[in-house]
């Protein structure tokens, strides 16, 4: 009997910076002096796009803290530009951006991430996220960030409301007929949305776009989250330290999926993933112990004493991490805690170790070694109903992309996982 096909990989590049691992920029030959220049970044998308990935993403923030800027580049270039530069320098790989619902008016939104879907040929996508700190609102004219529920209430709203403008002018209008007719008006419709939190006439001034309308994706972690990432998202981008937390979150969102009546199957949840890939896995973990050394030794076992409510300035660097009180009796936020305990177990780190996979994951999934051996970890995921695919997360730029597109996709190819070519034009053909 034939065996049942497995299913195909996704995968994602989550640019940030010099990579994600904190102290990447303070490396000899980091990029730190690249990023005001957008060539860098069309290089890391040509790259992922050299691997076939689906997408390139950018988060974005509102913000910059003044008495953090002196540890490590945060934000640089506005994304949607950027992604704009980059769609002019690639061909198939998809460009996803983030979009903050709490201070972007809708109709504006729409029209730019329509601008970016025509100009890219049908591979833009827009991650709406809430954000998270009140120095963002307080730059957009609000003393403090509105409650969780109101900000996932106006999230809920936003969406629908870039939705319906995607769709009110059909591209099936445009006549182009030189006698007169540029579009059939009667085709498009107005929305009149007068809603509790956003007041909008339409159309938009856009015809639709190449494939629709940029594909939408979440990366809800809470309960509210969760909820609009059943409702709206097409993918999904997920936190989880190991298998079981994936696959417990795959689980409740594929669930939450069909009681809003969608096929779970039309979701790609991508769990954040950190990889050190090494022609063996002593030059892996070779090249993690690299980056941890640049790590700063105070300020990270500060953050470290926050997240286990204990001082840790006396801690032995290169000695295994003390034994810590269980999850029950921790009486601070349990979240993070409950993500160190799960590193401890898992891995059995150094505190120097547990400080590097906080310092590039922050509760991501971190996976170390060969590429035989990453592509099988990556493996045991899928096929461990964990994940569809992964959004991955290099610890330096451009090392780790390259690392990864050179060594781990051809193993994930040569098995028959990942593809050797792109299935379509377009972002949403690409995800499936």
């Amino acid at each position: 009997m034939a065996q049942p096909q497995k299913p195909d990989i996704h995968l994602n590049l989550f640019a940030h910076g010099c990579g994600h691992h904190s102290a990447a920029w303070r490396s000899p030959d980091s990029s730190v002096d690249l990023l005001p220049d957008v060539s860098f970044f069309e290089s890391l998308a040509r790259t992922a796009e050299r691997g076939r990935f689906d997408a390139i993403f950018f988060a974005d923030g509102q913000s910059v803290g003044i008495g953090g800027v002196a540890k490590g580049p945060t934000w640089f270039l506005e994304p949607i530009t950027m992604l704009t530069a980059i769609a002019r320098s690639t061909s198939n790989i998809g460009l996803v951006t983030t979009v903050s619902s709490t201070f972007w008016n809708p109709f504006h939104a729409a029209r730019l991430m329509a601008s970016l879907d025509h100009i890219s040929g049908g591979r833009a996508g827009v991650n709406v996220v809430t954000s998270m700190t009140d120095d963002e609102a307080r730059n957009h004219g609000m003393d403090k960030l509105p409650e969780h529920a109101e900000r996932y209430a106006r999230a809920d709203e936003f969406i629908e409301v870039i939705t319906r403008l995607w769709a009110s002018w059909p591209a099936d209008s445009l006549l182009r007929d030189r006698d007169g007719n540029y579009a059939d008006g009667s085709m498009l419709n107005r929305l009149d949305h007068d809603g509790e939190f956003f007041q909008v006439a339409g159309p938009l001034n856009i015809p639709s776009t190449p494939q629709g309308r940029p594909v939408l994706f979440q990366a809800g972690a809470s309960e509210p989250g969760r909820d609009l990432a059943a409702r709206h998202a097409e993918g999904i981008y997920a936190v989880a330290w190991d298998l079981e937390s994936a696959k417990d979150y795959r689980d409740d969102i594929r669930s939450r999926a069909e009681r809003q009546g969608r096929n779970p199957d039309d979701l790609v949840v991508m769990p954040g993933l950190v990889t050190y890939v090494g022609t063996t896995e002593e030059a892996a973990k070779a090249r993690q112990a690299e980056l941890n050394a640049l790590l700063p030794v105070e300020d990270s076992l500060k953050q470290l004493a926050f997240f286990v409510g204990q001082d840790t300035s006396d801690w032995e660097l290169d000695a295994p991490v003390p034994e810590l009180p269980p999850i029950e009796e921790f009486t601070g936020p349990k979240g993070r805690y409950g993500t160190v305990l799960r590193i401890i177990e898992t891995k059995n780190p150094t505190v120097r170790e547990l400080l590097g996979y906080l310092a590039a994951g922050g509760g991501h999934a971190t996976f170390i070694g060969t590429p035989e051996q990453i592509a099988d970890e990556i493996e045991r995921w899928i096929d461990g109903g964990a994940a569809d695919g992964f959004n991955l997360m290099p610890p330096a730029l451009p090392h780790d992309i390259e690392a990864f597109v050179d060594l781990v996709v051809p193993v994930l190819q040569a098995r028959g996982r990942f593809r050797t070519d792109y299935e379509g034009s377009t972002l949403r053909e690409n995800l499936g």
